[in-house]
């Protein structure tokens, strides 16, 4: 399998980025799969993806993360969920993958210039 381009987002990363965008608060992983599958968006094949996407997008500063209020999630029965937000850096390329898209069919994935 070849490599991903230094600075390659990939579309579900770009998906994510926009679900994230579009619920305007923290979600949680689970919450986001659901996003993607009811909207217009390519359903994840495998939960495994998306966490590694995530992952990924926070080490490159696209999404940041923090778990929920233990006591939150106790009162509903069950353990606290990481939630995600999308930060300034990955507003910045949601909206620079949808300039780039707007004439375009398809969602190759996005090279953006100095990141990492």
């Amino acid at each position: 399998m070849p490599r991903r381009k230094q600075g390659a987002v990939l579309p579900l990363e770009l998906d994510l980025l926009d679900a994230l965008i579009d619920a305007g608060e923290p979600t949680h992983g689970f919450a986001l799969a659901a996003s993607l599958a009811s909207g217009d968006r390519r359903p994840l094949t495998a939960h495994g993806t998306l966490y590694k996407a995530l992952g990924r997008m926070q080490e490159r500063g696209l999404v940041s993360s923090s778990w929920e209020d233990k006591a939150e999630a106790n009162a509903q029965g069950r353990p606290p969920r990481r939630r995600y937000e999308v930060t300034g850096e990955g507003r910045a390329v949601a909206h620079a993958a949808a300039a780039a898209r707007s004439g375009s069919a398809g969602r190759a994935p996005l090279i953006l210039g100095g990141t990492a």
